[in-house]
């Protein structure tokens, strides 16, 4: 059942997802070489508990940290640990937080120092999808229109669109109806309607878009070994268009 909010669920969520963006902006200038992604968890359940928020991630199915932080072949879902950053390195950042029962998520994929030019491009691309998805969160556009428009720009590109995870509704549930897909085609699906919020991502390839999961059971990684990136936003859908609630 898709849930459409009121003014006040909405301003709920908007207070949660400026804390999702601030300490998000904290994470990425604080990745550098040599920081390990366990740090980078520490920092975010540190800066969660001083916001006066809850963590949405940790205990969430048996997931055990605050953050999801997911290292070049790494989709998402990575396990923080005493892994260091190496120059070179891109690491996605994926963090959503709970104020007042109502939840923000939002993901980034940042450069660890300097990176080469396919990498760039690689995260460029990536970035641009998130732009013209979020463009199609219009009253009376369908929900495939998203996914679209991603899979469409991505591939002009000669990269691919993740399958097997999908973005989702959000609100009192980290993951409420509907799926939102990254790809597809226009003009099928549920009718996008005043007071949605869908938290769209997408995960993009450097090669082929098939994954497998490592034994921990969490982490996704490519199934050819090339990069990935991730990028993330939490989006209401309003009468004068897209409101993207985790951009300040």
């Amino acid at each position: 059942m898709i849930v459409c909010k009121s003014k006040s669920e909405l301003e709920k969520m908007r207070r949660a997802c400026v804390i999702v963006h601030d300490i998000l902006q904290e994470l990425r200038e604080a990745v550098k070489p040599g920081i390990t992604t366990a740090d980078l968890d520490t920092l975010a359940e540190r800066r969660t508990r001083e916001e006066g928020a809850k963590p949405a991630f940790k205990g969430y199915r048996g997931y055990p940290k605050v953050l999801c932080t997911s290292v070049n072949e790494e989709i998402v879902h990575g396990i923080p640990s005493a892994r260091k950053l190496k120059e070179g390195d891109i690491i996605g950042l994926d963090f959503g937080v709970i104020i007042e029962g109502y939840y923000g998520d939002a993901a980034l994929t940042v450069p660890v120092g300097e990176i080469s030019e396919p990498l760039k491009k690689l995260l460029r691309v990536t970035r641009e999808s998130l732009e013209l998805a979020i463009d199609q969160v219009r009253a009376g556009n369908r929900i495939s229109n998203i996914g679209a428009a991603v899979q469409k720009h991505v591939e002009a590109y000669g990269f691919s669109v993740v399958r097997d995870f999908v973005g989702h509704g959000i609100g009192t549930a980290m993951h409420e109806d509907p799926p939102v897909p990254n790809y597809g085609v226009p003009g099928r699906g549920p009718v996008l309607k005043e007071g949605m919020v869908l938290a769209i991502e997408p995960m993009v390839n450097e090669g082929t878009y098939q994954v497998k999961i490592l034994d921990d059971q969490w982490t996704a990684v490519t199934a050819d070994g090339k990069n990935s990136a991730h990028f993330e936003h939490t989006i209401a859908v309003t009468n004068n268009g897209p409101w993207v609630l985790t951009r300040p």
